[in-house]
């Protein structure tokens, strides 16, 4: 197990995802806990996940997360989908840390569906591994459940902004069964996919309840600190984005270029590090 600095409540939280989807967790948890240091790091390298095999994307993650030991983080959060349904078991049982995942948020859809419609967009690695669909099997059998792979979906996003045309060309094809099986509640399985909330909901309309988990996260995130005894104790005011207690940083050679999207996404200009993992 690596060798851990000394941890205090001014430790940083550590937040990764294969590239910038997992802005959305980190902006949640800026805004549940904003007197606490994060590092994101966004493994642009090694992108997309989906694209790898369950251990290639362990042994990522495992990477990554004993970087983020080495830099002192009292707590990390895979703040991907795929990853943490291939990884999140094998961390925990390694790593003595707190570690969050992220996986979709079915139960409250469920709970919120007023007519048991139910729609998940997820990527593909996500929608065939066993962890969702033994989540489908747990809480799935008493609702009309539509679900949908998404591939290329999160390619495009990470793309500058001449991928615009595009995104609306593949959202139309993969939304389009979700207005004919008529749900009312959707899924976002994927953090990328939560910067195309406002396009999703113009889609299917306003009915339809678009749900995420990145709020659940926060509160979490919170709830294991607070465990541990490593949650700041006094707020700070005037956090934005761009404050010297947030750190980004990609494994990606083209800095310039995810700096800029990343830039886009979070509506203010960044600095972004970059750093080798291996």
């Amino acid at each position: 197990m690596p060798e851990q600095n000394a941890i205090t409540e001014n430790s940083p939280i550590g937040v990764f995802d294969s590239g910038v989807g997992g802005l959305s967790i980190l902006q949640a948890i800026a805004e549940q806990l904003p007197n606490e240091r994060l590092i994101y790091l966004a493994d642009t390298a090694f992108a997309p996940y989906g694209d790898r095999s369950d251990e290639q994307i362990i042994e990522r993650a495992f990477a990554i997360t004993a970087w983020m030991v080495e830099q002192g983080c009292k707590a990390v959060v895979v703040a991907c989908n795929t990853a943490t349904a291939a990884a999140i078991q094998a961390l925990r049982e390694h790593f003595s840390l707190p570690l969050i995942g992220v996986e979709p948020g079915l139960k409250p859809a469920i709970a919120h569906s007023p007519t048991g419609r139910v729609g998940v967009i997820a990527t593909s690695y996500t929608v065939r591994s066993e962890k969702f669909r033994r989540l489908v099997q747990m809480l799935a059998q008493d609702v009309v459940l539509t679900v949908q792979a998404c591939p290329g979906l999160v390619e495009t996003l990470e793309q500058p902004q001449e991928h615009e045309a595009k995104l609306d060309t593949l959202l139309a094809t993969y939304l389009e069964p979700m207005k004919r099986n008529a749900v009312d509640t959707l899924v976002l399985g994927c953090t990328h996919y939560i910067f195309l909330r406002e396009r999703i909901s113009d889609y299917l309309g306003q009915n339809v309840e678009i749900l995420d988990t990145a709020s659940a996260i926060a509160r979490e995130v919170e709830r294991q600190l607070i465990r541990t005894g490593q949650a700041v104790a006094k707020p700070t005011a005037g956090r934005t984005f761009n404050n010297p207690k947030l750190r980004y940083l990609t494994t990606g050679s083209d800095r310039e270029q995810i700096e800029s999207v990343m830039s886009t996404l979070l509506g203010t200009e960044i600095q972004l590090e970059r750093v080798e993992l291996d």
